[in-house]
């Protein structure tokens, strides 16, 4: 069983208050008996989370709309997981969802996960995404979202992409970001 699974389906035992449904849902193969608990009324939260992982993980597209909004989710433990899945889908969709969650800064407090997720998938939305949110995390000097924008500097070291060197410049001038920035632009060719 892949270790993620193993947590997450021990994190969902708990939550479910019975591990008959849980087991059930953790150890079928029916594609088709997944998609259903997605889409059937008065599915719990739990069931949905789980089915839609398996699906991610197995490939198949229809957890794609679950796991977009888990990945979006107030408990970071379902945007860990969403996030997991979501790298492994496979969906073309995937990295444009992911940039508009991590852009959007009515819910930026939610933005940490969605972020990660674009630097692991290195999609052509992924810098530009990382840069706007960024830009945006550093005209206040008191930004409580100091780990978004730390994620954005260190994603963007990781991207090695020239694009990103102005607003790495700039987050030199964070205490809170500078160093992880100088190391960020030490990953990033000169020139471009």
């Amino acid at each position: 069983m892949d270790e993620e699974l193993r947590s997450l389906t021990e994190r969902i035992r708990q939550e479910s208050g019975g591990p008959a449904d849980c087991e059930r849902l953790a150890a079928t193969g029916d594609h088709d008996a997944l998609a259903e608990v997605l889409t059937a009324p008065g599915q719990p939260l739990w069931a949905r989370e789980l089915a839609a992982f398996r699906l991610g993980l197995a490939g198949d597209r229809r957890a794609f709309e679950t796991l977009v909004l888990l990945l979006n989710h107030r408990d970071p433990e379902r945007c860990v997981s969403a996030a997991y899945a979501l790298a492994r889908l496979g969906d073309p969709r995937t990295a444009r969802a992911a940039a508009a969650l991590a852009t959007n800064e009515l819910r930026v407090a939610y933005a940490l996960h969605p972020v990660r997720l674009l630097v692991e998938l290195d999609a052509p939305e992924s810098v530009p995404a990382l840069i706007t949110v960024l830009r945006r995390r550093l005209r206040s000097p008191h930004d409580p979202y100091r780990r978004v924008a730390l994620a954005c500097v260190e994603g963007l070291g990781e991207l090695g992409d020239v694009r990103a060197r102005p607003v790495l410049d700039e987050a030199l001038a964070h205490p809170a970001l500078a160093e992880s920035a100088v190391r960020a632009l030490a990953r990033i060719p000169r020139g471009g």
